[in-house]
């Protein structure tokens, strides 16, 4: 199984999330002081669609929960939806509730339909973990947030063939 299938079988397993749970947490405000991520997006496919960051505490049975579980558990989650910009690099920025480590997922969601979709859509995570039959685990998709602003690169893994892996040099 490949790592999209099991993140859609995933997905469809758990009662439906609410695009909009955890994006007041989420949203940056005009010059953000921090404790803030801004994303340098890489490799993107093309510039259609919107971009997902979401923010999960980095423990592999936290890691891609169900926002509606993590949030009624009292569990770190946030969210941030963004249009991916027409030309120009793609940098996006999301709140963390403190200092510390945190494991974020972001998704390229080129239909702009609020969900993954195996044959098109691309996703990524800190430290471009190599994604292979599984998600990862969580403390391969962690960074570690400063009090201040934290700055990390993603890029971005589309399917090609039966596997996920970025495009060539974009």
């Amino acid at each position: 199984m490949s790592l999209a299938i099991a993140l859609a079988l995933a997905a469809a397993a758990m009662p439906p999330s609410t695009p909009d749970l955890g994006k007041r947490e989420g949203a940056c405000r005009p010059n953000e002081p921090g404790p803030a991520l801004l994303i340098d997006v890489v490799g993107l496919k093309d510039r259609s669609g919107l971009l997902r960051a979401e923010l999960y505490p980095a423990v592999d049975g936290d890691f891609l929960a169900d926002d509606n579980v993590l949030i009624a558990a009292g569990k770190t989650f946030a969210r941030v939806d963004m249009a991916v910009p027409h030309s120009g690099p793609v940098r996006l920025c999301i709140r963390v509730p403190r200092a510390g480590r945190y494991a974020l997922s972001l998704l390229h969601d080129r239909n702009a339909n609020l969900k993954f979709d195996l044959s098109g859509d691309g996703i990524g995570f800190p430290g471009n973990p190599t994604l292979g039959w599984s998600k990862p685990r969580a403390d391969k998709a962690a960074f570690q947030a400063g009090p201040g602003l934290t700055t990390i690169e993603i890029r971005l893994n589309y399917r090609r063939g039966l596997a996920m892996r970025p495009l060539e040099d974009r």
